[in-house]
């Protein structure tokens, strides 16, 4: 079947404008080697467009979070270095004052970072689970222990009732359990009591974490696990429960939240049966 050049020629033209990004519909209907080539031209287009689309919009997602991570870096390095000017001349009384914040803003900047790089890595899907069987109790005392100091300093109980054996990668894990820990303990008034249930049903093996804060309303809620948009705390990144709720997803898990009417919230971190050989 002989192809005519004028055909040959309005395709190559065309094709430069679909390259161009021009909107154009080149799809024939009619029989012969030449309608399959410009139907297949006009499909690689529409990938082409969409894959386009999609970077877009991963490079506005990426420039966002720069511009949110630069902000949440800015402000405590900005106070530390405000305070760092000002101690040399300070008496002696504010000099402690300044070294106690100094040393606040670090804890609360590294572990800003130590979260960020451990996002990225998520996302990148760099990181690899290493399911085994752990002990409701080991996972609970992991994911505890870097929060004594912040529960030490609210005079904040942490009361632990049941026991159950799952089955996922107890660093990662632990490392979700302590930021819902830590959230519930940022929201809960000084003095009172943080319950951490265990316990499984039909679908799921769960671990519930209770406070006895103010509760959330559904607008809270519905901006919970958006990064930099959940926390309202005054020491809060709104980046702890994002991650949590990422590792739990890796592992086919979930977060429930229940916003508690004004008496506490409750999180729940569920594990289902079966997902991972459990």
């Amino acid at each position: 079947m002989w192809i005519k050049r004028s055909s040959i020629q309005k395709l190559s033209t065309d094709v430069k404008r679909l390259i161009a990004g021009d909107e154009i519909d080149i799809r024939d209907n009619r029989e012969g080697p030449l309608r399959i080539l410009k139907n297949d031209i006009q499909t690689l287009a529409t990938y082409q467009k969409e894959y386009v689309e999609i970077l877009e919009q991963e490079r506005d997602v990426l420039k966002e979070m720069l511009a949110n991570v630069s902000h949440q870096l800015k402000t405590p390095l900005t106070s530390m270095m405000i305070m760092t000017e000002l101690i040399e001349d300070a008496p002696p009384e504010k000099q402690v004052e300044f070294i106690s914040n100094i040393q606040s803003s670090l804890r609360r900047t590294e572990w800003l970072v130590s979260a960020l790089l451990k996002m990225a890595k998520l996302d990148a899907k760099a990181v690899e689970f290493k399911q085994a069987r752990i002990d409701s109790n080991q996972l609970i005392e992991a994911a505890l222990s870097p929060l004594k100091i912040q529960l030490e300093l609210k005079e904040q109980a942490i009361k632990i009732t049941g026991s159950q054996t799952f089955n996922c990668d107890k660093r990662w894990t632990a490392e979700a359990l302590g930021n819902v820990i830590k959230n519930a303990s940022e929201h809960a008034p000084t003095g009172s009591i943080i319950q951490v249930e265990v316990g499984e049903n039909p679908i799921c093996k769960w671990i519930r974490v209770r406070d006895e804060g103010k509760g959330l309303d559904r607008a809270q809620i519905a901006k919970l696990f958006k990064r930099f948009e959940g926390s309202e705390h005054i020491q809060g990144y709104g980046i702890g429960l994002p991650l949590a709720l990422t590792i739990m997803k890796s592992q086919f898990g979930d977060i429930d939240v229940d916003g508690g009417k004004g008496r506490g919230s409750t999180f729940t971190l569920k594990f289902y049966n079966g997902m991972k050989d459990d």
